[in-house]
């Protein structure tokens, strides 16, 4: 019996400039020139430091890290070999000297231009962008290190500076949160011990260090700050602290903390300054994994909704194929103020989503796409094997309900929730009806925060012929169009009263208190609809196209 041929090796997937960008951009790198360009978007092959006296082998499209390269003419004539030999990217220090030569040989060569931030340094900048890059491969097995240890494992780099130290070791963010934490820490004090079993460094001490300027001294200096012990009962720390802010560039990413007896010598200063430096790189490589975690589900769910070839192979990477799935469109209410803040608030609704969908539905899948958060929930079919008997779409309505519940007001969330999906069209078709309830929401006239299309399909539709007119640029015609010219001319407010008329179905007593007006008075102003208007309100065909406009058209300014 012959042996299975072994499968086919599927090539590594690579990234782009722009995902680059996106993944390190905030921390080391800026775009300079080319970056939009049609061709920046294509794949990276590789990452090359530039050799003046040994010049590298380039892969196809590769990104070259221009090491001291600095004036115009040698940028340019590195862009003249770059474009020659198919390079994507160049990365210079910043600031990068765009001369018009050096832009006009940028856009010749086809070669995008990038400036690394001051005080980062290149070794930084090799790693992490061969990490990001390595991390298209989702099925990598090889185990990446830095500095000799596995690269992320900020647990096995505590112990290891303890034992550079000879000190209890914690590595905090810049919250003073801890990510990790060496051995040992029954030698330090009751408040180190405090701070290990809360993973948080205890709220009162962080106020004593604040106010004797620990942060401030330790974010401006890149040498270890000596603290002294803090009395204040049997609780307080006891022991003198030694810190060192951890650094990428001129951004603190956190901090590293050692119990000691007392100052460090300059040795062990030294070392705990190439540790902070080590520490920033599985800092970095923590951060880019994650980003690009996130990034490949948010690909996947995105495939998934959209439909097409990929979305059956997105479901089966999901671990979400053959079974019912329901789509839960989550957003933030109301417009956006200020966008920096806009944008945090909306990561951390999505984050805040899709730790509650986990925690309910363990093989959901939740991801952002554009500025909204979709959730994708297996449902038993048609209701069976639900503990309530309730069919999937309730079921993801009332998980949605309970989300918002927990959630805090401020962040002003609503939810969408589609149809049960049983195949690829009717995923999409789940997510088409979730964006159109969530518009709805959005829109906020109303008290509702999470509904399906069948609650609020009516507004949905009002909605869309808006768009239509809107786009045809309809204008109102007969009767309306008559009351809004009188309003204009003659500051009147027959179109209100009209619109408040129809409200309260032909209630004058309701649709007057409305108004606040006086129900005699609101019977003249009505009569003076009909006449003006030339419409007859014992008409409901009439009465309808009055209404269908005042919605579809309106609204309208008072006068």
């Amino acid at each position: 019996m012959s042996a299975a041929p072994a499968p086919t090796p599927r090539p590594r997937p690579r990234t782009s400039l722009g995902r680059v960008l996106d993944d390190l951009g905030a921390t080391l790198l800026d775009a300079v020139r080319g970056v939009e360009e049609p061709g920046a978007a294509a794949e990276i092959g590789g990452v090359v430091i530039h050799d003046p006296l040994d010049a590298p082998v380039l892969p196809p499209r590769a990104l070259v890290l221009g090491v001291g390269v600095e004036s115009p003419d040698r940028v340019v004539a590195l862009l003249d070999e770059l474009g020659r030999a198919g390079a994507v990217g160049l990365v210079l220090r910043s600031p990068v000297p765009l001369t018009p030569e050096v832009e006009a040989a940028a856009d010749a060569a086809g070669v995008a231009l990038l400036g690394l931030g001051r005080g980062v340094p290149w070794a930084h900048l090799a790693a992490m962008l061969r990490s990001v890059l390595a991390e298209g491969d989702v099925a990598v097995t090889e185990e990446e290190t830095l500095g000799g240890l596995p690269s992320g494992d900020l647990f096995a780099v505590a112990n290891a500076i303890a034992a550079l130290l000879d000190a209890p070791i914690t590595i905090e963010d810049r919250s003073s949160r801890v990510l990790a934490f060496s051995g040992g820490q029954d030698e330090a004090d009751p408040s180190r011990v405090e701070t290990i079993l809360g993973r948080q460094v205890p709220e009162r001490y962080s106020r004593i260090l604040s106010e004797r300027g620990v942060f401030r001294e330790l974010h401006r200096t890149d040498r270890p700050v000596f603290i002294t012990p803090v009395e204040g009962g049997e609780d307080a720390f006891s022991m003198p602290r030694v810190a060192i802010a951890v650094r990428a560039g001129d951004e603190v990413l956190g901090s590293i903390w050692a119990a000691v007896p007392g100052p460090l010598s300059e040795e062990r200063s030294a070392a705990l300054g190439d540790a902070a430096k080590l520490v920033a790189l599985h800092l970095l490589r923590v951060r880019a994994g994650a980003d690009v975690r996130r990034r490949v589900r948010a690909d996947l769910v995105s495939s998934a909704l959209e439909g097409g070839a990929g979305a059956r192979e997105a479901l089966e990477r999901l671990g979400l194929a053959g079974q019912p799935l329901v789509v839960v469109a989550v957003a933030l209410g109301g417009t956006a103020e200020d966008a920096a803040s806009y944008a945090q608030e909306r990561q951390r609704l999505g984050d805040a989503f899709a730790l509650h969908l986990g925690a309910l539905q363990a093989r959901s899948a939740a991801a952002p796409v554009g500025d909204t958060t979709y959730g994708l929930v297996p449902v038993p079919a048609d209701g069976s094997g639900d503990p309530d008997g309730i069919d999937g779409e309730e079921r993801a309505l009332r998980i949605a309900e309970d989300f918002l519940d927990r959630v805090a007001d401020r962040m002003r969330p609503v939810v969408g929730v589609g149809p049960v999906a049983h195949d690829v069209a009717g995923l999409v078709h789940s997510r088409l009806s979730a964006d159109r309830a969530l518009r709805v929401l959005r829109d906020g006239s109303g008290e509702r925060r999470a509904a399906r299309l069948d609650d609020v399909q009516v507004e949905a539709l009002v909605h869309e012929l808006r768009d239509l007119v809107a786009a045809r640029g309809d204008r109102p015609t007969g009767a309306l169009a008559r009351l809004l010219d009188y309003d204009r001319r003659h500051q009147a407010s027959l179109v209100e009263t009209l619109q408040a008329w129809l409200d309260a179905f032909g209630d004058v007593s309701a649709a007057s208190e409305a108004q606040f007006v006086h129900p005699n008075t609101f019977r003249y102003r009505l009569r003076r609809v009909a006449e003006v208007g030339g419409i007859d309100l014992r008409d409901p065909d009439q009465r309808f196209a009055a209404l269908l406009q005042l919605r579809v058209l309106g609204p309208f300014p008072s006068h």
